[in-house]
């Protein structure tokens, strides 16, 4: 998804200023404590409503266990986790918790200044102007998945019919990938970023084929340049006289359509029914689209994203809470859970669609915040729009408590969404 557009101090909404993911109160001290690790089970926690938070977040937020080490339940290895908005803030910002070294690459698209270059370049051209002329074009995707679930069996699946092709649809347009190749895009990114769903073949011929054709998709840009986002890459690199190899080229564009595919297809996919499971919110969006923008806000804050978060590796000793963490610790940023900080959010288990402000995490912050982060907002005010113009009626088929969770994806949905109207 896209940049979050977080303001540097944590002071919280009418509440005491948090303690800028520092030193706090309690909190057990550092070297040898064997209060280190909290006897709160494997992580990630599992939750007792699919809309909820699990209770562990608030047990971790309180005082007294801020950076326990947990086990991670699909590898068994320990885990220092963070859950607290100051911490998770500082974690995501601070260049002292670099992402995997392993990401770093020959083709100069890994992480540090490598990935900083490409980050810079692909936001000259991934720019408002650039997100707002595609605006018409994301409507249209939107209604013509309307229209093709209209046409379907009821119950539909909210998931499969519009919030998964949905982004990687918008993707496709972006990089002037021809409609007709759509459903193949929408395919191989199933397979690459969900690879516990395919199995190792399937998921080596798919990252092939996908290669094969963004690098022969790449050559036909070459030579019949259109309006799109890949179009200005090239043009930016070869006035510059600093001409990328394809493979870069072809990285980048996978990287567009891991960014701008999972994640947005997962918040689709689960805001729609946190409107839904009190139907008086979704009436009130209907009664005033003024409200899809602040809405939009507020839900990607409320989002109970379990997935396991993107893990940071450290690069010398930092202090967290009176808390020495060693050099060479994995750590993970419960993001979902800052974003329920009461230290920072005045009654954050409350959805409130007029928040403001609201200084969410949902898209990062600092040097690795999202660099698509108005495109993804783009994207869910306009499938909002879509669905309430389209489907005032609509409603969930099941009980919100029989959603069943889609186990192995990085930022966490659901295997089904039935819908009505």
């Amino acid at each position: 998804m896209a940049e979050a557009e977080v303001a540097d101090e944590t002071k919280a909404e009418g509440g005491p200023k948090a303690e800028g993911g520092l030193k706090a109160e309690g909190g057990p001290k550092a070297e040898g404590s064997t209060q280190a690790r909290c006897p709160l089970g494997d992580f990630p926690f599992v939750a007792e409503h699919p809309l909820e938070p699990p209770k562990e977040w608030a047990a971790l937020r309180a005082e007294g266990c801020p950076v326990p080490e947990l086990t991670l339940r699909s590898s068994g290895e320990p885990v220092r986790v963070l859950t607290r908005y100051a911490d998770v803030h500082t974690m995501l910002s601070d260049p002292r918790f670099p992402r995997d070294r392993s990401e770093a690459g020959p083709d100069g698209t890994g992480t540090g200044e490598r990935h900083q270059r490409w980050r810079r370049l692909v936001a000259q051209t991934l720019t408002a102007k650039r997100v707002t002329a595609l605006r018409p074009r994301i409507v249209a995707i939107a209604h013509a998945l309307v229209d093709t679930m209209e046409a379907g069996p009821k119950p539909a699946d909210l998931w499969a019919g519009f919030a998964y092709p949905f982004p990687v649809r918008v993707v496709g347009a972006l990089l002037g990938v021809p409609e007709q190749d759509w459903d193949r895009f929408s395919y191989w990114s199933g397979a690459l970023f969900g690879q516990d769903r395919y199995g190792q073949r399937e998921t080596r011929t798919a990252r092939h084929d996908l290669a094969t054709y963004l690098g022969e998709h790449l050559a036909r840009m070459r030579r019949e340049p259109g309006d799109d986002l890949l179009s200005k890459l090239i043009e930016i690199t070869d006035a510059a006289d600093r001409r990328l190899p394809e493979a870069v080229f072809v990285q980048i564009m996978q990287g567009l359509m891991h960014a701008g595919h999972e994640t947005t297809s997962s918040v689709i996919g689960k805001l729609v029914p946190v409107l839904l499971d009190d139907r008086s919110r979704w009436q009130r969006l209907l009664d005033d689209r003024a409200l899809i923008r602040p809405a939009v806000e507020e839900l990607l804050r409320f989002d109970v994203n379990r997935g396991p978060g993107m893990p940071r590796y450290l690069t010398e000793d930092i202090e967290l809470n009176g808390e020495v963490i060693p050099k060479g610790s994995t750590t993970l940023s419960v993001v979902a859970s800052a974003n329920r900080d009461e230290r920072m959010f005045s009654a954050p288990d409350q959805l409130d669609l007029t928040r403001s402000p609201n200084r969410h995490l949902a898209f990062g912050a600092g040097a690795h915040s999202c660099i698509g982060q108005s495109l993804a907002r783009t994207e869910l005010q306009v499938a909002l729009e879509v669905l309430l113009e389209r489907l005032p009626g609509l409603d969930l088929a099941v009980p919100s408590a029989e959603l069943a969770r889609r186990e192995g994806v990085l930022t966490d949905s659901f295997e089904r969404v039935p819908v009505v109207w």
